[in-house]
């Protein structure tokens, strides 16, 4: 392999050091993408279904902004009479990094069996996640060290540096279970779970001479909501990941209060604002506003950067907005949820009628 190449290899590596290197991107409002911390946590919520979608910027005070956009979807289904469900969705996710524009982009359905228990007031859940994932960069954007002549650069030199493989594809998967359930006749709802990625350890080098195995990622979960009054509900999630000898935790929480409601019998006609933050280990301090309203939340969040990066980046990190929406496919449905069967109260629901925008 030829120098320049070496050199290739390593600012790739460099670059996409936080996804196979170290850990895998995660979004700043992790708890409004819950395929990408458990597969098991797909149908976790009072509804028939849920699309949610993620926007996130970072480092553009640095370098390169990189962006990562994320789209979901999840429908659930009713298997026998016993309570027990069954939940399908997908989870597409495309990101974008460097001058290169290294991006990936990812195509995974899921499938989520729930199984109830103590009167549906308990859940168990069993989930696999798996799909296609394409890489690529612009190999145009690049330069070399042989294109400086003279001490001047110039891209229309010629260079040695032959790249014959800008794209390549490859099957990733992953599994999860989690345990969700409610106390207290479903005033405080809580679950937690683990669940493992990237467990067909995929090659993603861009060359034949190279293997670059992408690192299994393991996570443990963890939610609570518990109610403080009429009209409010403090919920809090967690991630513990581990991934190639790194690790991280994320930790947030979201304070709900109600602010209108029509009809105490529709829970889902109401507005809410749910303000907060969440914390990645030294690494960003993240506020977040969420407003809901009826069955469309609102999400925006800022990371304030409080790593080593801090100095250079003049604390900051990146922007993120989310959308999501849950809905009945059939009003007169309920199935689902910790908290009781045949109109029970889901997880996340607390009886004052506030609930966590997702997660729960």
């Amino acid at each position: 392999m030829s120098f320049n190449k070496k050199i290739f290899l390593f600012l790739m590596g460099l670059a996409i050091s936080n996804s196979i290197f170290s850990q895998d991107f995660t979004f700043s409002q992790f708890y409004e993408m819950p395929l990408l911390r458990n597969p098991a946590l797909a149908g976790n919520y009072k509804g028939s279904i849920r699309v949610l979608s993620a926007y996130r910027s970072q480092w553009a005070s640095v370098t390169v902004p990189f962006e990562t956009k994320a789209l979901s979807t999840e429908m659930k289904f009713p298997v026998g009479n016993n309570s027990d469900f069954l939940s399908v969705g997908v989870q597409l996710i495309q990101d974008q990094a460097g001058d290169s524009k290294l991006s990936r982009t990812q195509i995974e359905p899921v499938i989520n069996f729930h199984k109830s228990f103590d009167d549906a007031y308990s859940y168990v859940s069993f989930a696999l996640i798996g799909g296609v994932v394409q890489s690529q960069f612009d190999p145009t954007r690049l330069t070399f060290d042989d294109q400086f002549v003279g001490g001047h650069f110039n891209s229309l030199n010629p260079t040695q540096s032959v790249l014959s493989k800008t794209s390549l594809s490859y099957i990733d998967g992953g599994a999860g279970i989690s345990f969700s359930s409610a106390l207290d006749d479903g005033y405080l709802n809580y679950y937690f779970g683990a669940a493992g990625y990237h467990l067909l350890k995929p090659n993603v080098s861009f060359f034949d001479y190279n293997s670059i195995i992408l690192k299994q990622r393991y996570v443990i979960n963890g939610g609570i909501s518990i109610p403080s009054g009429d009209y409010d509900n403090a919920c809090f999630y967690g991630d513990y990941i581990l991934q190639g000898g790194s690790k991280q935790f994320l930790a947030g929480m979201l304070y709900s209060h109600l602010l209108y409601q029509d009809e105490i019998e529709d829970l889902n006609n109401k507005v809410s604002i749910h303000v907060g933050g969440a914390y990645r280990w030294a690494d960003a301090f993240i506020p977040i506003v969420k407003l809901e309203m009826k069955k469309l939340f609102i999400g925006v969040s800022y990371d304030v950067n409080i790593s080593k990066l801090r100095t250079a980046s003049q604390y900051r990190g990146g922007f993120e907005v989310t959308a999501s929406f849950k809905s009945f496919l059939n009003s007169q449905t309920y199935f689902g949820g910790s908290g009781g069967r045949n109109g029970g109260l889901s997880n996340g629901m607390s009886p004052n009628g506030i609930k966590c925008p997702t997660g729960f």
